[in-house]
């Protein structure tokens, strides 16, 4: 019985062995392709790479407007109220009266120093805790991964429609540059690397493209913002400057009258100082609006327009060598039919657009 049942098992894995053992895969055999096919092929990876792009800037400004409208969203709610009010305006004095005391005669000293110090909370504030939700380096790999997607997508589409092997036409994408920045070889990528490549930012040839963006862009193009603080600091500077002369006389003032009297007329002088800064209020709100918006403006409109250092230079350069090579032409501009823009209360009805992929 027992030789029975070792006999039955000895068979069962003999047939397990037997049926784990595969043929071997024939590799598949190259298909004649004529240099006419070839040529079609290479008029259909152009048109994919214009059609990608065209989606990939439908994305980037869509996302580009949500940034815009978050950024209007936190200055209104949160730096306006902070700089305008009471308070704030009295610490602002107190660093004024400093910068002034250290100034040692350079011109304009306080009011340089005041816009330093109004930038650094504009960041804290704004742009900040916006970049947490989008900001436009997100944007720039984003779309760059997008333009990335939509080609690898087509390339077997392409193929399947002129029955080529995918492996003959990734083997031609190979010799298609997509990314050329060398010397270093590692800084060139073909666009065969770059559609399997997963997550694009694996690629050493990708991380030197964004690397070289931000380089030529200076500060990802939100350096310029601090423009706009200079007329603010320099009015907020002299206003708080005028105050000083007379604030100093009424302290003087409201130590001799002694303690009771003298406190009183602190409490007044405060009084008196809180309404003047009520008054003023309005049109300071109105400077920072109007310096603000038109510096942003400018710094948000170049970083959609502009073909190197905008949130589509990566794709436009990936796209330029793909279609360059293959005959398409000169690289596409991203900047065709984008208008001036000015500064416009917050939509909250503003949605960015997310990646789609055409077939999904």
């Amino acid at each position: 019985m027992n030789l029975r049942a070792l006999l039955i098992a000895a068979l069962f894995l003999l047939a397990g062995c037997a049926t784990s053992v595969r043929a071997p895969v024939a590799p598949t055999r190259a298909v004649m392709v004529s240099p006419s096919t070839w040529q079609q092929i290479d008029r259909e990876i152009v048109s994919a790479s214009q059609q990608s792009t065209e989606q990939v800037k439908l994305f980037a400004r869509g996302s580009m407007e949500h940034w815009r409208i978050r950024v209007y969203e936190q200055t209104e709610e949160n730096f306006i109220p902070w700089f305008s009010s009471y308070w704030t305006q009295e610490w602002l004095s107190m660093k004024v009266s400093w910068y002034t005391m250290s100034a040692s005669g350079e011109q304009d000293a306080s009011a340089k120093r005041l816009a330093a110090y109004l930038l650094e909370q504009y960041q804290e504030r704004v742009l900040a805790p916006v970049a947490v939700e989008i900001d436009p380096d997100a944007i720039l790999g984003q779309a760059t991964a997008f333009y990335a997607q939509l080609m690898a997508q087509q390339m077997p589409l392409i193929a399947q429609r002129h029955s080529v092997p995918i492996a003959q036409l990734n083997a031609r994408l190979q010799k298609v540059p997509a990314i050329s920045l060398g010397p270093p070889p590692a800084r060139d990528a073909s666009l065969f690397q770059v559609i399997s490549t997963e997550p694009l930012n694996t690629l050493p040839a990708y991380a030197a493209l964004i690397d070289k963006i931000h380089t030529d862009g200076g500060a990802k193009g939100i350096a310029s913002t601090d423009a706009g603080m200079a007329p603010v600091a320099k009015r907020a500077s002299q206003r708080m400057e005028a105050e000083m002369a007379p604030r100093g006389a009424a302290s003087a003032v409201a130590a001799a009258a002694g303690k009771l009297v003298g406190g009183l007329i602190s409490v007044g002088v405060v009084g008196i100082r809180a309404i003047l800064q009520a008054n003023d209020r309005p049109d300071s709100e109105a400077l920072i609006r109007s310096s603000l918006g038109n510096t942003f403006d400018k710094a948000w409109l170049k970083l959609v327009q502009s073909p190197t250092t905008g949130v589509m230079a990566g794709t436009l350069h990936m796209a330029g060598k793909v279609e360059g090579s293959l005959g398409g032409g000169a690289e596409p501009s991203v900047g065709r039919g984008v208008e001036n823009v000015e500064w416009r209360p917050p939509d909250s009805t503003t949605q960015q657009i997310e990646p789609t992929v055409q077939g999904e």
